[in-house]
C-alpha cells in the first residue's frame, strides 16, 4: 500500500476512534483493490483505480465511506444512504461496526 502523506495528515487530524476507523477502511480498500492510489480532493481521502471509486469523509458523529458507481451494488438492507444517482455512502460509528466482507463486495463491484 503506497500511503499519501496528505491522506495521513487527514486522518491523524480526527479522533483516536475516527482515526481507527478511517485506517482501517483506507487498509481495507487497499487490500481489496490492488493498485489503488489514494488523495485528496475536495479536502477528503479519495482512492482511484482507473477513476475514483470510493472515499472517505470524517463527520462530527461518524465516518462515512462514499461510493460511487451504485447501480452495481447490491444492498437490498437498505444501508446506503444519500439521495444521488451515482453514489451514496455508508455510515460508521464505531471500529465493530465494518463489515468487512460486505464492504469488499461492494468495493470490487464500483470497481468492475
Amino acid at each position: 500500500m503506497k500511503e499519501n502523506k496528505k491522506v495521513t495528515e487527514y486522518i491523524n487530524k480526527t479522533s483516536t476512534e475516527q482515526g481507527e476507523i478511517l485506517n482501517s477502511l483506507r487498509q481495507l480498500i487497499h487490500e481489496t483493490i490492488s493498485g489503488t492510489t489514494e488523495d485528496i480532493k475536495w479536502g477528503i481521502p479519495v482512492f482511484t483505480k482507473t477513476k475514483i471509486f470510493t472515499y472517505l469523509r470524517s463527520t462530527k458523529n461518524h465516518v462515512a465511506l462514499g461510493l460511487y458507481n451504485i447501480d452495481r451494488i447490491n444492498d437490498p438492507n437498505g444501508l446506503l444512504e444519500g439521495t444521488g444517482k451515482n453514489m451514496k455512502h455508508l455510515k460508521i460509528n464505531k471500529a465493530e461496526d465494518i463489515e468487512e466482507g460486505l464492504i469488499k463486495e461492494w468495493l470490487k463491484a464500483t470497481v468492475e
